[in-house]
């Protein structure tokens, strides 16, 4: 199903942060393609994000040639260019691991956007990941292909330039060549663990370039000092990061915005809690107690207590950073101004995407059909079958479904279609 903005929402517009901007994106997922031009939208206008079509998923990868003539295809650029550098030199997250290119290769892919930059005048804000294990065939290869655009970097090809890596744990080589390009860095240059949410981050950093300051509350803050899980660190630590990255300082108060991180603990404790500080400013949640899926609890008493629709942000579809930083990228947006119809439908696909589907109706799915059975008719429309039982939802507007997919064939992710009353 090809994502577009809703007609709804295209007349909409508003002032106050940077100018239009184009986003080439991981791949076709609506996590990496979606999401980040949906968070871009809110400050107006219609970001430039090539179609499905022409970006990678699990079994082919993207075009780079035809990435690039989309690019130059595009009317006199007014603002910034954000990109997965990833996409144009292998096709791919995931066929970034195991690409049979050179180095070489891949940088000759890449150099169309020195030329974009030189042609435009425009910054481009990219990114680029280490691989991860045991999936990487080549790490030599990334690794000089990552040392060439710190030095793009270092002479002014990018605005900025993150290096992420990509599921990690504490042994993963990723690590220590994360540290050994942090001691060489330029200061435009920044070195995290971080893959799906990146381009959501790097979209608000280009869009809401002035800091914030951010305070960071855990349901369980003993828990937060312990290493996580794909990252190969603690989880305050990932929080520092994923702040950083998005644009804000981390403080203790006074604060533009508090970022509530369910960790653990009680789910209604939590609700409560996020509730009292909603009286007291602008809150962004990230659930990160398990992976790939919310806490069912602290959702329902949330909307129970009518507070969902009251927040900045929300995340709690993926890996801790993929929540963390999602959630931050949103709210850094939502700080400045922006139209309250996009931050509502925002808020809405969040809810669906990340509560409804992943602590409710992918596991409905599941349990109807076969994982190999998904990418049929059939699967498709038990999807749609299921997904209604969910709906309206309500946040600020009430929301229909009016359609639904699966665009990987899998039951990991979904793409769908809100409809305001």
């Amino acid at each position: 199903m090809p994502w577009r903005l809703p007609l709804s929402l295209f007349g909409a517009a508003v002032s106050g942060l940077a100018g239009a901007q184009t986003l080439i994106p991981l791949d076709s997922r609506p996590a990496t393609r979606v999401l980040p031009a949906l968070i871009a939208s809110l400050a107006g206008g219609t970001p430039q994000v090539p179609e499905a079509a022409l970006l990678g998923d699990a079994r082919r990868g993207a075009d780079p040639e035809a990435l690039i003539a989309w690019l130059n295809a595009r009317p006199a650029p007014g603002g910034p260019l954000i990109v997965a550098l990833d996409a144009l030199a292998y096709g791919g997250l995931v066929q970034s691991r195991t690409s049979s290119l050179t180095a070489a290769q891949a940088l000759a892919r890449l150099e169309p956007l020195r030329a974009w930059q030189a042609r435009t005048g425009q910054p481009i804000y990219a990114f680029i990941t280490l691989p991860r294990e045991p999936d990487a065939t080549n790490r030599a290869r990334n690794l000089e292909v990552v040392r060439a655009m710190v030095e793009w970097a270092r002479s002014g090809v990018f605005r900025e330039l993150h290096v992420t890596w990509d599921d990690a744990q504490a042994s993963s080589p990723a690590l220590r060549e994360g540290a050994a390009l942090q001691r060489e860095a330029p200061e435009n240059v920044r070195i995290y663990p971080g893959a799906d949410e990146v381009l959501s981050m790097l979209t608000a950093r280009a869009l809401a370039p002035l800091e914030r300051t951010v305070r960071v509350e855990y349901s369980a803050p003993q828990a937060a000092r312990q290493v996580i899980r794909y990252e190969g660190i603690a989880l305050d630590q990932s929080a520092e990061n994923h702040a950083r990255a998005s644009g804000f300082r981390v403080v203790e108060e006074p604060v533009d915005l508090t970022l509530y991180v369910f960790n653990g603990g009680d789910p209604r404790r939590a609700a409560v809690r996020i509730s009292t500080l909603l009286r007291q400013g602008p809150v962004a949640v990230a659930d990160v107690e398990k992976v790939n899926l919310g806490n069912n609890r602290l959702w329902r008493d949330l909307s129970t207590l009518r507070q969902h629709a009251n927040l900045r942000a929300l995340a709690a579809w993926g890996t801790p950073g993929n929540n963390l930083g999602s959630a931050l990228a949103h709210a850094r947006i939502s700080l400045g101004p922006v139209d309250p119809v996009r931050q509502d439908a925002l808020l809405a696909r969040e809810f669906a995407n990340d509560v409804i589907y992943s602590a409710g109706l992918r596991a409905a799915l599941r349990a109807s059909l076969p994982e190999d059975q998904l990418n049929t008719p059939a699967g498709q429309a038990a999807l749609i079958r299921l997904a209604q039982e969910y709906f309206p939802l309500r946040i600020g507007q009430e929301y229909f479904l009016k359609d639904a997919a699966l665009p990987w064939g899998r039951s990991y992710e979904w793409d769908f279609d809100l409809q305001p009353r």
